[in-house]
């Protein structure tokens, strides 16, 4: 049976042709027939070094024109089994950050309340607590994995408690995630003190820091991942700064020694069956970015979050 929403045919329409949507998907604001939407929540006005994420949706938009539906390491063509929208962007309100949370997290619930799996592009990091605000009312408390060269979970920047170094924080004080099935990996870079990463061991995430990852090996982090997270409901939070300014120089905070575009597929790959309810992928910042390849870099790892959707529905077609 044919899906009803899928990617434009690019053998019958050149992909430069038409607007700029994530993959060349249907611009529908619909949740039936749909199995995940792609949406922007271009909000960075939280951010502490550069801004300019803002137009993050559009510029991965751009570049995922390129994507194809099979996937060859992963032998699926998600659109056999899949049905999804560009739904647009939610209407932040820049500067204001309360208010943008308002917005995202209303923009998200009517998604989520229908089963549908919600894709956000931000934006900066701070988008992700309205996010989990609005998936914790549909599924309670989530696990959470969280690739990043950053905790996130500071108490505080220049003395405000919500900005995109403290989503996670908040979450857990708010109550929104099971940080004994949560995990960062990543974590990289100069701290102002021990306290930066050991905060969010004492808050119970499980942290992996980068210098970590790379004496274990891929193969090794992926079992301590599944290990930590378990089968309940899952929240995967992608920042673009996991992998190394190298091969994504456009990003607000980026910190050197991080992963290759190679490592971080392979990661994503490797939690093939967890069961994700939402996604999203952050800090795209186009300005800094050369030739589109933090853009590429983003719609590919994208891309690998709608793989997992599709080899989820295929398994329970075939049991």
């Amino acid at each position: 049976m044919t899906k009803k929403y899928q990617p434009a045919d690019s053998f019958e329409s050149p992909r430069f042709c038409g607007v700029r949507t994530f993959m060349r998907l249907p611009y529908v604001q619909t949740t039936e027939d749909v199995d995940f939407v792609v949406l922007g929540a271009p909000f960075d006005t939280a951010a502490s070094f550069r801004v300019g994420a803002r137009f993050g949706p559009g510029a991965v938009r751009d570049f995922s024109i390129l994507l194809r539906p099979y996937n060859p390491v992963r032998k699926i063509n998600v659109f056999d089994y899949l049905s999804g929208v560009d739904y647009g962007d939610v209407p932040v309100v820049p500067g204001y950050i309360q208010e943008s949370y308002q917005k995202i997290e209303e923009g998200l619930l009517p998604i989520l309340e229908k089963g549908v799996v919600p894709i956000t592009i931000g934006g900066d990091h701070s988008i992700t607590l309205a996010e989990l605000r609005a998936v914790a009312k549909k599924y309670g408390p989530v696990g959470l994995v969280h690739f990043d060269a950053h905790s996130d979970t500071w108490d505080s920047y220049f003395g405000q408690k919500y900005n995109h170094g403290t989503p996670f924080r908040r979450a857990y004080e708010e109550g929104l995630l099971d940080t004994g099935r949560s995990i960062q990996v990543g974590m990289r870079g100069g701290l102002y003190e021990p306290a930066d990463l050991d905060d969010a061991r004492r808050m119970g995430f499980d942290v992996v820091e980068m210098h970590e990852v790379q004496e274990m090996g891929i193969p090794a982090v992926i079992e301590r991942i599944r290990n930590r997270v378990g089968d309940g409901p899952l929240f995967l939070s992608f920042d673009i700064d996991f992998i190394d300014p190298a091969y994504a120089p456009g990003t607000g905070t980026p910190e050197v020694a991080g992963a290759t575009t190679t490592e971080a597929l392979q990661l994503i790959r490797g939690l093939e069956g967890l069961n994700f309810v939402a996604f999203d992928l952050v800090e795209v910042l186009p300005s800094f970015d050369h030739g589109q390849i933090t853009a590429n870099a983003a719609s590919n790892v994208i891309f690998e979050f709608i793989t997992h959707l599709a080899l989820k529905k295929k398994a329970e077609k075939e049991a």
